[in-house]
């Protein structure tokens, strides 16, 4: 066994950081750019634009099916062989997302890409877990999502530019330099940490939660279209995944070592963090869908136009990055994520009354202003949820919480494309207009919104040892 090294020991943890988050920057550059070439993608398919969710929701699925197994597979092989061989399936998958058709082809290469993603970033924030000291854990998170969310700030013009001048193809292709110098990286740096494997692999629990995860996730994505599949395949997807996910919760009570462990939820920061961080992410999800769709769609700008306006919301994350940590250290947890939740959810609602007439100074600052309160959110959940975490069940907590949070990002992509089809048929639209978008942007807004009251309900003192926060100092 590699043993890591010492904790928050010199600049160890930011390195460290660094490299694991060129993942992260691959994962999210694709996503934003695919989320800009959709309505170019759909035409070259010859399929509606609102179709072309499951581009988004494949890849999604492929996520919250594997990434259950993430911590036994990082314990079992090593972090490090375990989070290269990701970089290459995800990097093959993007290949094959280049040389797709049809939709149906890229949608079996997405959930290829989602298997490679499974292993890439929950693999990658174990390693942090295990390797960085409560003191220093913010910083270490804020490092590790720097240059994430350096994607989604290049992604929409980059993706723009390269659907308008060259093809939609070269939105994958972008990603195989950065995968091969992600894996140079990862096998220079990257320490090979593992931890003694207490329990055998849950071969049932990972197949009924797989296949529980599945049928959820294909039966909202058949709703959201608001079409009929087929007579009675509906229904029955949903009801087989339902019934299944029953199963597996029974099962997960009797097994002594579930590969989702339901106990979790009873740590007060990590089962909170799962309940609204679930409610915020359904907002978040949705987003990269909606957004460029309506700029393309509703404004009739071009995929560049589009990509150069959207962007802002990126930006904004990335200078929430930089003063993230002390306004957490300032007001603590609780405080942020409640009040901070209810502004996030204004800025949104916002976007509702987005028009083409609106000055782009304008729409670039609520999209600007949008960005920052939204990614503070999510640092602060992703920070929470570990605070009282014993080592001995990071693995189970890391997965158990990625899991939920691409099933919940899933659903916001086939919520906001189910309102946006309900409000067209409602009002007789043939393709979705302006006030279409506009019930989508304040249903998702209704949504995050009941996030903030569950955030009440986390202890005064929660993660005080990861910021410093002491009540009565703000």
């Amino acid at each position: 066994m590699t043993l890591p090294a010492e904790p928050g020991r010199g600049p160890d943890f930011r390195t460290t950081a660094l490299i694991i988050a060129s993942a992260l920057f691959m994962e999210q550059l694709d996503s934003t750019i695919l989320a800009t070439a959709l309505p170019t993608m759909a035409r070259t398919f010859g399929v509606s634009p609102l179709h072309m969710g499951a581009a988004l929701t494949s890849y999604l699925l492929g996520l919250a099916v594997f990434i259950p197994a993430s911590g036994y597979i990082a314990d079992r092989f090593g972090a490090r062989r375990v989070f290269s061989l990701a970089i290459v399936v995800f990097t093959v998958g993007s290949m094959l997302c280049g040389q797709a058709s049809s939709l149906p082809f890229l949608v079996a290469a997405r959930v290829l890409q989602g298997i490679g993603g499974a292993m890439m970033v929950p693999v990658g924030r174990l390693v942090l877990l295990r390797t960085v000291s409560l003191r220093d854990m913010v910083q270490a998170m804020a490092y590790f999502t720097v240059p994430a969310l350096l994607g989604p700030v290049v992604g929409p013009p980059l993706g723009g530019f390269l659907v308008d001048y060259l093809s939609w193809r070269w939105i994958f292709y972008v990603n195989i330099p950065i995968g091969v110098l992600g894996l140079a990286l990862t096998h220079r740096y990257i320490p090979d940490i593992r931890e003694p494997l207490r329990a055998p692999f849950d071969l049932r629990g990972f197949l009924l939660s797989g296949l529980s995860l599945s049928c959820l996730v294909f039966g909202l994505e058949l709703a959201s279209r608001g079409e009929a599949a087929g007579p009675g395949v509906l229904p029955l997807t949903l009801g087989v995944g339902l019934v299944v996910g029953l199963g597996y919760a029974f099962h997960a009570r009797r097994a002594s070592h579930p590969i989702l462990d339901f106990s979790l939820l009873k740590v007060p920061t990590f089962g909170l963090s799962v309940a609204a961080g679930s409610l915020s992410r359904i907002t978040g999800g949705s987003l990269p869908f909606l957004m460029p769709l309506m700029m393309q769609v509703g404004f009739g700008y071009s995929a560049a136009r589009s990509g150069a306006i959207t962007f802002a919301t990126a930006l904004g994350a990335l200078v929430m990055k930089f003063t993230g940590p002390p306004i957490l250290r300032r007001f603590g947890f609780r405080r942020t994520l409640v009040w901070n939740g209810l502004i996030a959810s204004a800025f949104l609602a916002l976007c509702a009354a987005f028009r083409p007439g609106w000055p782009h100074l304008l729409v670039y600052g609520v999209l600007l202003a949008g960005g920052f309160f939204q990614s503070l959110q999510f640092t602060a959940y992703n920070t929470v949820a570990y605070a009282d975490i014993p080592q001995s069940r990071m693995s189970l907590a890391t997965s158990f919480y990625a899991t939920f949070q691409q099933l919940m990002l899933s659903m916001g992509i086939c919520f906001a494309s189910g309102i946006l089809a309900l409000s067209m048929a409602l009002r007789g639209h043939a393709q979705a207009m302006l006030t279409d978008f506009s019930v989508a942007f304040l249903a998702v807004t209704a949504v995050s919104i009941l996030a903030s009251p569950l955030c009440l309900r986390l202890p005064a003192n929660a993660g005080d040892a990861m910021t410093g926060y002491r009540e009565g100092e703000a």
